[in-house]
């Protein structure tokens, strides 16, 4: 494989870049700039279709460490890192138009797994509601207006209730869906390539490794924890990419074995 950069991963790059700007110039704190860009949940009158796509491009850039230190540069920092390193040689093997396929829609699976969880533990939180006779489109509409009745906390509990906000005011945005995939990608193209975290600098087989980290996301996603993508993430988020970049390399490594088969 040759060195440098692919013209596809380039670009990626350059609008993530120009996006991650915007959250630090447009509005307070970027606020103006990640409401419109970030994706919200479906039932939140801030949803917009775009967002589907333009929250893989948005990264948080807005909380400080009060040493002058923006903490959240290592979020677009170490996703544009994964991008490069392993966008760059998928891309040179499978061509701009296969890798960009598979970069949008491991972004696509990351949002689809965390959609269906929240929407699940939404309605089973609203099913509650409207058992103690909430009616669930006033319920919706209250939340729409940052409003809501001390009742609810007394039929749901602080926990519930403070899930319900979570679900319903969080929004969802970054590149680890994408790079989750192609990561997932890199290590079915390239089993035998050696990989190391920064902080365990032990050289791990990529098809040992892939595995081991995607078995960490999962249990972080039940358990809380950190990611090799930071703290405060989503981990279903990115283990929805990973399956999906594990579903399309799996189908194109199927058809092209099929061409050397006898039928």
């Amino acid at each position: 494989m040759r060195q440098g950069i692919t013209d596809a991963v380039k670009h990626l790059l350059i609008v993530n870049v120009v996006f991650w700007i915007g959250t630090l110039v447009i509005g307070t704190n970027g606020d103006v700039f990640t409401n419109l860009f970030s994706e919200h949940f479906p039932l939140n009158k801030d949803f917009k279709i775009w967002q589907v796509i333009t929250h893989m491009f948005m990264h948080a850039s807005y909380v400080n460490t009060g040493n002058g230190v923006n903490i959240f540069v290592l979020h677009i920092l170490f996703n544009m890192l994964g991008l490069w390193m392993f966008g760059t040689p998928i891309e040179q093997r499978l061509g701009t138009k296969k890798f960009l396929f598979l970069y949008f829609s491991a972004g696509l699976g990351a949002i689809l797994l965390p959609l269906a969880i929240n929407f699940f533990n939404f309605y089973s939180i609203i099913n509650e509601l409207e058992a103690a006779g909430f009616e669930s489109t006033k319920v919706i509409s209250m939340l729409n207006e940052e409003k809501y009745f001390k009742e609810w906390i007394d039929v749901i509990g602080m926990e519930r209730f403070n899930e319900l906000n979570s679900i319903f005011y969080t929004s969802a945005l970054g590149a680890s869906g994408c790079v989750m995939g192609i990561l997932v990608g890199f290590g079915m193209m390239f089993p035998n390539s050696s990989l190391m975290l920064i902080f365990l600098p032990i050289p791990i087989k990529a098809k040992y490794f892939i595995p081991l980290l995607l078995g960490y996301e999962v249990v972080s996603g039940f358990m809380g924890g950190s990611s090799m993508f930071g703290f405060n993430v989503g981990h279903f988020a990115h283990v929805g990419g990973a399956i999906t970049g594990f579903l399309i390399m799996w189908y194109w490594k199927k058809n092209s074995m099929d061409k050397y088969r006898w039928n």
